[in-house]
């Protein structure tokens, strides 16, 4: 179970890199998480995140071309792999069986 173990944030990069496909690069993947999650990304962190899971295999990324708009600089794509789709599915996968077992009656509460 730990070898495909992603972190609520881990998952949640991975997820977005699929949405942005051809266009997951740091800043998208930033604006994107930001918008749809209405939660604040810093930049460091996501950083790291993209730096730790293409070191576990689950990114691939490759540099795009350079921009004057950048100073010369060329953006840093990144793609999911297989690795990191089967980490995905499993997570899936685990989330589901859990609601799954949820009986009925937990879930139906009443608020006053």
């Amino acid at each position: 179970m730990k070898k495909y173990q992603l972190g609520e944030f881990e998952e949640i990069v991975l997820l977005t890199v699929g949405v942005l496909y051809n266009e997951a690069y740091g800043v998208a993947i930033k604006s994107e998480i930001e918008k749809r999650l209405k939660r604040k990304v810093s930049v460091g962190a996501l950083q790291s995140a993209l730096r730790r899971m293409e070191k576990k295999g689950y990114l691939e990324s490759r540099e795009g071309e350079p921009t004057k708009k950048r100073g010369g600089k060329p953006k840093r794509y990144f793609t999911i792999t297989a690795y990191g789709k089967e980490a995905l599915k499993h997570s899936k996968d685990v989330r589901t069986q859990l609601w799954d077992a949820i009986p009925k009656v937990a879930l139906d509460l009443k608020f006053t």
